[in-house]
């Protein structure tokens, strides 16, 4: 297989150490990060190979770009965000609370409202679900009036994005003696409402910071995981039959991944039927057609 003379990571050490620190502090691994870092920086061999995507910005607004430098303070920067998000994570999952998630929302609403985000509204109607499910018998107000006094405060703020969510919840008021036999019992009564509630939380965190979901490093190493049995078939079979992969770019079969692990548009020139490529890119014409590189300048040689 090319891999065993072609190895994309070996010269790429600074990327490699970069990513999995990234990983360690995505996952909340800080004391391992912080190790990790000083001794991945106390090689020299270690950063010494960057690109020029090194400079790119980490947060959507161009700021702190230097988080993407592996070093201690860089480190601590990002460190302290993701800290704050486990305490967010932690407030949500083992003690319901949404205040810190509400709170977050709030500060960042603009932001959520131009990635088109449901996040604020999730979590406030998970908010409206819980007080109206919550009785206490020493508080005539608590249950669904503590929840109808929730909804006059805030559902005006989402009346022009929400309005049939909002209305549709405050009908659930006429069901309030009998929820489980209404309508909104899948509504009321969703035991999967509040890790949807943090899994939505941890995607709009983590975009904020420009990163995706799950971590590059996990998503790499599952996507390998699942290729290599297709790939070690088809070295047997090469093998068998005394051929040779020689392309390092592209790969020879079409690996099975799942559909979220599937990021790009595959792009096929309709003039030579190969797979579009970082040394052969599409490239589109004047007329608004979409040809391959290669292509293009066969047919710019061929009309001179």
């Amino acid at each position: 297989m090319p891999a065993s003379h072609h190895d994309a990571l070996s010269s790429q050490p600074a990327l490699v150490n970069r990513a999995i620190a990234m990983h360690l502090l995505r996952e909340g691994q800080f004391n391992v990060a912080q190790t990790f870092i000083a001794e991945a920086n106390a090689n020299p061999n270690a950063t010494a190979t960057r690109t020029a995507s090194d400079g790119d910005s980490l947060m959507e607004n161009g700021q702190d770009s230097h988080l993407y430098d592996m070093d201690g303070d860089s480190a601590g920067a990002l460190q302290s965000r993701f800290a704050h998000m486990y305490l967010v994570l932690d407030a949500l999952r083992n003690n319901h609370d949404l205040n810190p998630a509400i709170d977050w929302a709030r500060q960042h609403s603009h932001q959520l409202e131009l990635r088109g985000s449901n996040l604020e509204f999730d979590l406030c109607r998970l908010r409206f679900v819980e007080l109206y499910t919550r009785h206490h018998p020493n508080d005539h107000m608590s249950g669904p009036l503590q929840a109808l006094e929730y909804a006059r405060q805030t559902f005006p703020n989402f009346s022009a994005r929400y309005m049939r969510e909002t209305s549709s919840l405050l009908g659930s008021l006429a069901f309030a003696p009998a929820l489980t036999s209404s309508p909104y019992k899948t509504v009321f009564f969703n035991e999967d409402a509040w890790e949807h509630a943090a899994s939505s939380f941890i995607r709009e965190f983590c975009a904020m910071l420009g990163l995706s979901e799950k971590s590059p490093l996990y998503t790499a190493a599952t996507a390998g995981s699942i290729a290599l049995p297709v790939l070690e078939k088809l070295e047997r079979v090469m093998g068998e039959v005394g051929g040779q992969w020689t392309s390092v770019n592209e790969l020879p079969v079409e690996i099975p991944l799942p559909h979220s692990y599937l990021f790009h548009s595959i792009f096929v020139c309709p003039v030579s039927k190969e797979q579009g490529t970082d040394a052969n890119p599409p490239m589109m014409l004047p007329c608004g057609h979409v040809i391959a590189k290669e292509s293009l300048e066969k047919i710019s040689r061929g009309n001179k």
